[in-house]
């Protein structure tokens, strides 16, 4: 399935169905009266989280969506049937924005989190409504009142609890896909990963849900390769495992490379915690290994982990990590809804 994390749609609510004017006609009442039923109302545009979406591709080819109009009202003080919703089924984490892309209307975190968007017009109301003591037969009724309707932008930004950030070939989607059974396209040249990519990862007793995101470069921020569009879906990660190329001669370079990146950005991202590796050390000598260590825990000024995703070395330490990491922001969140939800 092909990934798309950002898609513009038009949605629309229905019209509330118009009133009926409509007089009894019985045998043996002398005077019926009105008896026009109200029309129904509108449908609503509604927004549902769903579990099992990772992508807005259903969202590309199908971009208006209009809820039903309600039904008109009918003799016998009969009210019209309310139009039918339309549920637009997203993956979690989606957002949805105005028009002007900047407008935050909604935020689909949780499974089975339902909004509604845009609500259905009122139904009209029929002619009995009219009837007074000076008015005995009105022949009025209410049209009722029109949907509303809006371009909306969707954006996907996926919830992973840790995000894998890097240069290009890096070694994260070697990384991801030894460490679960995320299949991610791996080859040796740059730019491999064009998409965004998960993988479960089942340490000790626990999951972890990794992120794989496409590699920065130098000038990211300002468009330069892939850009800066992917990184929000890290936005919501625990935590970041920056992974460095243990093959390349400058690996300082290359962690302040994303550091400073990560800073453009904004969002948070940079005030992350973040586990440093340098990656690929089976290709590496014991002494290059010490030596590029030492070099960027010295830049970084955190603990250095050495491991390698092809050889498989190394990596439960740091799976442990981000796993505690991981648990201690579902606490965090966890405390967090709790006060909401006495306040």
């Amino acid at each position: 399935m092909k990934f798309l994390d950002q898609a513009k749609v038009f949605v629309q609510s229905g019209a509330g169905g118009p009133g009926c004017v409509s007089f009894r006609r019985e045998k043996f009442i002398e005077f019926g009266g009105p008896d026009g039923g109200d029309g129904g109302r509108g449908g609503d545009i509604v927004l549902e989280c769903v579990d099992g979406l990772n992508t807005l591709i259903d969202y590309r080819y199908a971009q208006h969506f209009r809820a039903q109009r309600g039904h008109h009202g009918m003799g016998s003080d009969r009210t019209g049937a309310r139009g039918k919703d339309v549920v637009l089924r997203l993956p979690r984490g989606t957002q949805i924005f105005a028009e002007d892309g900047e407008t935050l209307l909604a935020d689909l975190t949780k499974i089975g989190q339902r909004v509604v968007l845009l609500e259905g017009g009122a139904g009209g109301a029929g002619n009995t409504r009219y009837k007074s003591s000076t008015n005995r037969a009105p022949r009025r009724f209410g049209p009722g009142t029109p949907g509303q309707e809006t371009w909306i932008w969707l954006r996907l930004k996926l919830i992973a609890d840790a995000g894998l950030v890097g240069l290009p070939n890096a070694g994260k989607s070697t990384f991801l896909a030894a460490v679960s059974r995320a299949r991610p396209k791996i080859a040796d040249y740059p730019f491999t990963t064009l998409h965004p990519g998960l993988g479960v990862v089942r340490i000790d007793d626990g999951e972890l849900v990794l992120a794989d995101i496409p590699g920065l470069i130098e000038g990211a921020s300002d468009g330069a390769g892939l850009g800066t569009r992917f990184l929000g879906h890290v936005e919501r990660c625990g935590a970041l495992l920056h992974l460095i190329d243990g093959t390349q001669d400058d690996v300082v370079g290359a962690y302040r490379t994303v550091r400073a990146e990560l800073k453009a950005y904004g969002h948070g991202l940079a005030q992350k915690k973040e586990i440093v590796a340098l990656n690929k050390t089976d290709a590496l000598t014991p002494e290059d290994i010490e030596a590029k260590r030492a070099a960027l825990a010295k830049a970084s000024r955190k603990t250095v982990h050495t491991i390698s995703g092809i050889a498989g070395t190394g990596l439960q330490p740091v799976l442990r990590l981000l796993r505690k990491a991981a648990d201690l922001r579902r606490q965090r969140d966890a405390e967090a809804a709790g006060a909401d939800a006495v306040s």
